[in-house]
């Protein structure tokens, strides 16, 4: 792909924008020569203003979302983009969540702009667990571990009962739970269902990949060895 449309793929303007940027010689190669339009270095090798590119396509990064942002690109601000460079809502494909995490939730929220990546991750065939960690306007009341493991819990308004889920009691008010659905609202969904409200949810894993420690309102780069994890068995979670 030549490096005009490339740069343009990436966000870094329109065509005629990068085609600018380029007589300007703002965008380079690492040794330092000024790159062409028709140029078609590889992407580590490209500096755009002395700077390293955003990430090639086909990247998936993860973000530590905070409370209060909203994970979509046309809501009500903030927004989780604006945590992001700008560019990767110019991205040609956009750079995308990968499902989401509602305004009030916190922890690991992952993003692509590799469609096949997202639907792998997504579909249900995958059965990427996800787990969470909720603090309780109430105590738990016992019976909550037994309930969600049995598969025979049904959520208000859904006509299908949901898959077991695993609960971990870390406190009288506090728990972590897996799930291997992706209902809407469902955490907060299960412990209504047993007379409790989730004061605070955080998500902190899918499949095998953990949030780790990373800060929160920051984001990174998988590597093919996360991937790998991603894709492995969930983390454990005494």
């Amino acid at each position: 792909m030549k490096l005009v449309k490339y740069l343009a793929n990436l966000g870094y303007g329109s065509r005629r924008e990068v085609e600018s940027l380029i007589a300007q010689r703002r965008v380079r190669h690492a040794n330092g020569a000024a790159l062409d339009a028709r140029s078609t270095p590889e992407h580590a090798d490209i500096r755009v203003d002395d700077r390293l590119l955003d990430p090639p396509p086909g990247s998936v990064i993860s973000l530590h979302k905070p409370a209060g942002f909203v994970c979509s690109s046309n809501d009500v601000p903030p927004l989780v983009y604006d945590l992001l460079p700008a560019r990767f809502r110019l991205r040609s494909p956009m750079m995308a969540t990968i499902g989401r995490l509602d305004r009030d939730s916190t922890g690991l929220l992952l993003l692509t702009d590799d469609g096949q990546m997202n639907h792998r991750i997504t579909s249900p065939r995958s059965h990427l667990a996800k787990t969470y960690e909720v603090d309780l306007a109430r105590e738990l009341r016992g019976d909550e571990q037994a309930l969600f493991a049995s598969g025979t819990l049904r959520l208000e308004s859904d006509p299908e009962l949901l898959a077991p889920a695993v609960l971990h009691v870390l406190g009288a008010t506090r728990a972590r739970i897996t799930v291997t659905e992706g209902r809407y609202h469902q955490v907060r969904r299960m412990f209504a269902a047993v007379g409790n409200h989730v004061q605070s949810l955080a998500r902190v894993s899918i499949g095998g990949l953990t949030i780790g420690s990373l800060p929160e309102g920051e984001w990174r780069l998988l590597e093919p060895e996360d991937l790998v994890t991603l894709f492995a068995s969930p983390p454990s979670t005494p």
